[in-house]
């Protein structure tokens, strides 16, 4: 077993929304009892709709929140990534200077030093020397996410947090992020903390999948055992939704009932069940514990 670099148990982030004269305030429960661990130079994807909890659990996993019971502080270990290559660069800043920023605020490196690991950044995540003294706008999207990327590696970082990093892609230039990054991961022993609203472009990156509905994990494991027996009518749904390669494969597409119920009054008992074609009145009542067959776990009354 590699090192467990981030290990969360239970964790909870609970919002107070509104409230004022005449309306009580109400809560999301944005978290609400996850547990997940994450080795040196292993992917976990975190899947699930707008709404689950990814984003709240990728701002914990770089410390800019505090979880119930937290995370250690982890900010000089983890970086992130973020989904928006454009919104997430300075654009009055050169590339040069924008890789070389964490190091001139972090370290006492000198002019020189900075210059020289900038260039050589660079060359790992695929620019060219010349692109040191251009500006992000005149990049493609695909350039513009690997100058995020770099900018995120340049205080070699155990953990990288890839929020959504390749959804704002074609569908072309996301699989040459994706072989890039496990490029990195390989060169480098680096940690994903992978968010993805689907299942589809993370099959290939990550190890280990968590599906998330409403705040709750429903289900984890080993990439292959999920995708290939998902227990969870969710995950089932999800993958069902999932584009194949292969045109001579039909799969039956799991249709959901229903909208996403609001976070701020989710359903009793598992959040699901007013989705599911399973559920039953035990579904209802009470949110079902853990079952695990090998590393593969997931919390339902009646898995497929």
């Amino acid at each position: 077993m590699n090192q467990v670099i981030i290990e969360g148990r239970d964790l909870k982030r609970f919002y107070q929304v509104g409230g004022g004269m005449f309306s009580k305030a109400s809560t999301v429960k944005a978290l609400n009892g996850l547990s997940f661990t994450l080795e040196a130079g292993k992917t976990l994807a975190v899947v699930g709709e707008s709404g689950c909890g990814k984003s709240t659990l990728a701002r914990l996993a770089i410390n800019g929140q505090k979880a119930d019971p937290g995370v250690r502080d982890l900010r000089s270990t983890v970086q992130i990534v973020f989904q928006n290559p454009y919104g997430s660069l300075n654009p009055r800043q050169k590339v040069g200077a924008i890789l070389e920023e964490p190091l001139k605020i972090n370290t006492s490196d000198s002019a020189a030093a900075r210059r020289e690991k900038a260039m050589e950044m660079m060359r790992k995540v695929g620019l060219r020397p010349e692109h040191y003294d251009r500006y992000p706008h005149m990049f493609s999207g695909g350039q513009r996410q690997r100058i995020a990327i770099a900018r995120a590696l340049m205080l070699n970082p155990k953990v990288l947090v890839l929020d959504e990093p390749v959804s704002a892609l074609d569908l072309s230039i996301q699989a040459q992020v994706l072989n890039l990054l496990m490029d990195l991961q390989k060169e480098m022993g680096l940690a994903y903390l992978f968010i993805s609203h689907g299942l589809s472009v993370v099959r290939h990156i990550a190890d280990d999948v968590l599906v998330m509905y409403l705040g709750k994990p429903v289900e984890t494991g080993p990439v292959e055992d999920v995708y290939a027996h998902p227990r969870h009518p969710y995950t089932a749904a999800l993958l069902s939704a999932t584009p194949i390669a292969d045109p001579s494969r039909k799969k039956a597409r799991i249709e959901l009932k229903g909208e996403l119920p609001s976070p701020l009054n989710p359903p009793p008992g598992c959040p699901f069940n007013p989705r599911c074609a399973h559920a039953t009145d035990i579904c209802r009542q009470s949110f079902p514990d853990e079952t695990a067959i090998g590393e593969h776990r997931f919390h339902c009354y009646h898995p497929l």
